[in-house]
Parts: structure tokens; sequence; C-alpha cells
């Protein structure tokens, strides 16, 4: 896909979980995750402290889905053959357009579904299917019954539908983006060592997604928070990795992870996981005022994505606390 055409995803942002390639090296698919355990061991409770917020970056964010207005060019079967199956295809598309824009997911997914069923190997519909399975993934309560189970589940199948994505488009950015997503989600329900495994080709995914496109924004902003990240671990703890792992944390600095939120603003202005993320950051580096302007702007933007009423809310927790710090 190339810069033109992207535009269809409606101006949406991907913050995903980031990885260490340099810290934790190369992982083979192993296309199955043990059961979910969490260590109690004092080792990997310093492994949770360590490593957890470097690898999984916990807030997805998904763009508004609309239909390309190329859609029935795009509307083939598995044969090549078009017509009265492409115009199917590009109506179920279009559907789910309009449901996903209302923050209805599983009504969007039965409508990719459908169009799958039509032609299985249709490249849009395959991106947009995994999507919606981390959204409704992403919606399932922790209050009801295994609900970590249910969770798994659906993110197993965003991950089958974004690999087939990157085997029928491997040219496309997104495939490769929602590949990402969709792995870190299932890191997130892994053991310790599975996670650590994964974190190589999560951020491989990654960073194919952004030799495709350049011009992504989205990606500038995973490469700020993942700077931040990355500065926050202090000298004691990257020593502790060196010991226990035989391995050195990547350094971070908070300068980078301005400049590339800033970049990250500069395609989406008016996304407000940009402005919260560029705030703490500014918080980070002491520079009130201007945390406190991008906290402002967070307040004033409207929502457009299903988890802004959250993004707004832990903004106006951060602006109350620069305010009580004076």
């Amino acid at each position: 896909m190339d810069h033109e055409s992207w535009k269809w995803y409606n101006d949406g942002v991907l913050t995903t979980h980031v990885s260490l390639r340099r810290l934790l090296g190369s992982h083979e698919e192993t296309g199955t995750l043990p059961p979910i355990r969490r260590s109690r061991h004092p080792l990997g409770v310093f492994l949770l402290r360590v490593f957890l917020p470097l690898v999984l970056l916990s807030c997805v964010t998904a763009p508004s889905l609309q239909a390309p207005a190329n859609a029935a060019a795009d509307g083939v079967d598995g044969n090549g053959a078009v017509g009265e199956v492409g115009e199917e295809i590009t109506a179920a598309v279009a559907r789910a357009a309009a449901l996903y824009r209302e923050f209805k997911a599983r009504e969007a997914l039965a409508e990719l579904e459908n169009a799958l069923t039509l032609a299985p190997d249709h490249p849009e519909a395959l991106i947009w299917t995994a999507r919606s399975h981390i959204d409704v993934g992403d919606l399932v309560p922790e209050t009801v019954p295994e609900w970590e189970k249910k969770r798994v589940e659906q993110y197993r199948a965003a991950e089958r539908y974004a690999r087939a994505a990157v085997r029928i488009n491997p040219e496309s950015t997104w495939p490769h983006f929602f590949l990402a997503v969709a792995l870190a989600k299932l890191a997130d329900f892994s053991t310790i060592e599975n996670q650590i495994a994964m974190a190589g080709e999560i951020r491989g995914e990654v960073d194919k997604a952004i030799a495709l496109d350049p011009d992504n924004g989205f990606a500038y902003h995973i490469l700020g928070v993942w700077h931040r990240r990355m500065a926050e671990i202090n000298r004691t703890e990257r020593l502790l990795a060196r010991l226990f792992l035989l391995k050195s944390v990547p350094a971070g600095h908070l300068d980078d992870s301005v400049r590339y939120l800033e970049k990250a603003l500069e395609h989406n202005p008016d996304v407000i996981t940009h402005h919260l993320e560029l705030a703490k950051t500014y918080h980070a580096l002491g520079k009130t005022e201007l945390a406190r302007k991008h906290l402002v702007d967070v307040d004033a933007l409207p929502v457009r994505f299903s988890d802004d009423g959250l993004h707004k809310r832990k903004a106006r927790e951060l602006l109350q606390e620069l305010e009580r710090n004076g």
C-alpha cells in the first residue's frame, strides 16, 4: 500500500507493544503459547519490573475503518475473478467500515468474515479481520469467567489473519503492523520467557512496517514511547540485567522521545495519545509548562477512538498532579 492509498485508514494511531531486538535477539516462531502463568520467583519479579515496561507497551488504539475508494478493484477472489463477488466484498467491507466507526467491533467482524467466505485471500479483509479480533479481545471484561482464555482466543485468531495478510501482501506496511500488535497481545498472557522470546519478532514486524512506509506517522509514536521507557531504566536495573541475562539494555533518550512524538503529531495533530505521551515525556524532562499545554490540548480534542475516554481521564489525572506540585 503506497502513501496515497493508506489514507482510507482514516488517520488513526497504532500504539503497539515495543520490543528489544538488540537486547533479546531473534525469535523463531513457535505457533503456540504455554499456559498462562505469572512468576513469583524473585528473578521473575525482577524481570517483570525491568522488561515488561520495554516489551509490553499496552496501549493500542486502532484507526477507524473505512472502505477504500478503489475497493471494487480490490474485490478479487482467490481465482482472480471480479464482478459480482467483488461487489459483494466491497459492500461487506463498507458495512464493516460503518460499524467500526461506531465502535461495534463484533458486528464489523461478522461482516469481514462474510467477505472472507467469498474471498479467503482478500488482503484488506484479512487485515481488518485481524484488527477486529484484537478489538473484540480487548473488550472482554476481566469480570467474566475465563476472561484471559477468551482474550487469548481472539488474539490467536488475529495472529492467524495477520500472518495470512503478510503472506498475501508482504509489501504492505499494515499486515506487518497488525501482526506485531497481535503477537504483543499474546505475549501479555504468556510466560516471561516467551515474552522475551517473542519480543524480537514483534520489533522485527514493526521495523518492516516502517521500512515499507517511512511516512507512517504512527511508527514515530512507538519510537517516542520506546525511548522514554528506555530512559526510565536506572543504572542499578541495567547492571542487574547484565548480571542475570548477560545482556545490555539499550539506551533511551528523552530528547529523542520528544523528537519522535512531535513527528507523530505532525502527521496526526488531533490524536489524543500523541499529546498524552508527549506530555509524559516533557514531565520526565521537568518541562512542566510544555507538559501542561499538551494535557490541556487533550481535554479539548474530540473522542475519535474507543479508548480515548480513558486517555482523557489519564491526562486529567496528570494535569492535577502537575497543579498540586506547582
